[in-house]
């Protein structure tokens, strides 16, 4: 069969013939022959569907090594690949819209400080944790203070440690002054700390971590750092708001579309993580401000409450129970009521005037 020259080939597979000789020598797209005298690159027809893959995956941006990779696997496992590369894409701009989101919010306050001394509103808060009626040990932390509100749901045989250790490496935010200018690097810093905390005590094959879900109190607005399944609703004006997103396997295809919200609820993997603490997992958090309004109830909880208790009765609960201490208790025992599988975490934290 008659050989293509580069720039026939060129032609055929759309990519140009400088791109062709990069490849050449990299190893990734190897002429079928170069003529001896003249030097010129010859290329067999049968080489085109490959030279296509490759400008297809140029096209998605996938790195030239990564590309000799799915080269090198048959159909099935290179589909998967580029599933599996598309997926992490995707994951990095939706953690880039959460940031450009956060900062677009961040340089429209107003606020030069964010200390409770000039806050004209303040917070009513409790938190509670429970084992469920299914599980031996409980793995989750909750924490609510006058800054910090937090819930940590650990996972593997060192989940309570590491959820607990998440939590407390926040602390300090209770005592610090954080200006409105520096919160950005204050929230990076908080979750990369809490971090390291967590890779300190968990399981090193990186079979344990935790979820975290925070927030920070600045007086009149409410920072979020959101890592995981753990969930934060904002009931305001007898509305039941959903204010995070999962960062689990499910959603990423209700996401896609692959999956309808009722099917991911009944889906065998729905509490598989993509974003978690713990050695080697994506820690990327979910940054947020939210401005409060006196009469504002938030609830963070862990999936041991979402997963088994209806957005209708939580809003029933939240919108019927005045005091934040018996509200969290309430909705734990209506947890505990619906089989109680997993642990269960509640906190909850009404704004109001000073």
């Amino acid at each position: 069969m008659e050989l293509l020259t580069i720039g026939a080939f060129a032609r055929a597979s759309r990519l140009s013939p400088k791109a062709l000789r990069l490849y050449d020598e990299l190893g990734l797209l190897v002429p079928a022959r170069v003529d001896p005298r003249t030097g010129y690159r010859l290329y067999a027809p049968e080489q085109l569907e490959q030279a296509r893959l490759v400008a297809w995956l140029r096209r998605l941006g996938m790195p030239l090594a990564r590309i000799r990779r799915v080269r090198a696997l048959d159909a099935d496992r290179a589909a998967e690949e580029v599933r599996a590369y598309w997926a992490g894409v995707e994951a990095d701009l939706a953690a880039r819209r959460d940031l450009a989101a956060f900062l677009v919010d961040h340089l429209n306050r107003k606020d030069p400080a964010m200390s409770s001394t000039s806050a004209p509103l303040r917070l009513r808060y409790a938190a509670h944790s429970d084992p469920g009626l299914v599980r031996e040990t409980n793995q989750d932390t909750a924490y609510a203070g006058s800054r910090l509100l937090a819930v940590a749901d650990g996972y593997g045989d060192g989940g309570g440690p590491a959820s607990a250790a998440a939590v407390e490496a926040l602390k300090h935010l209770e005592a610090d002054d954080v200006w409105a200018g520096d919160l950005l690097n204050v929230l990076q810093d908080a979750i990369e700390r809490a971090g390291r905390a967590v890779d300190g005590v968990a399981d090193p094959s990186g079979n344990s971590g935790t979820t975290l879900t925070a927030m920070l109190w600045t007086g009149s607005q409410l920072a979020l750092v959101h890592v995981g399944d753990t969930r934060v609703h904002l009931l305001r004006d007898g509305e039941l708001f959903l204010i995070t997103h999962d960062h689990t396997l499910v959603q990423t295809m209700v996401d896609e579309g692959r999956l309808t919200p009722d099917e991911a609820a009944a889906h065998p993997q729905r509490s598989l993580l993509v974003r978690a603490l713990g050695p080697g997992a994506d820690a990327t958090p979910e940054l947020r401000l939210h401005d409060a309004r006196p009469g504002d109830r938030y609830l963070l909880c862990s999936d041991g409450l979402s997963t088994v208790v209806p957005p209708r009765e939580i809003r029933r609960v939240l919108t019927e129970t005045a005091d934040p201490d018996d509200a969290a208790r309430t909705l734990i025992a209506q947890a505990n009521g619906s089989g109680g599988p997993d642990n269960v975490s509640c906190v909850v934290a009404d704004v109001t005037a000073a």
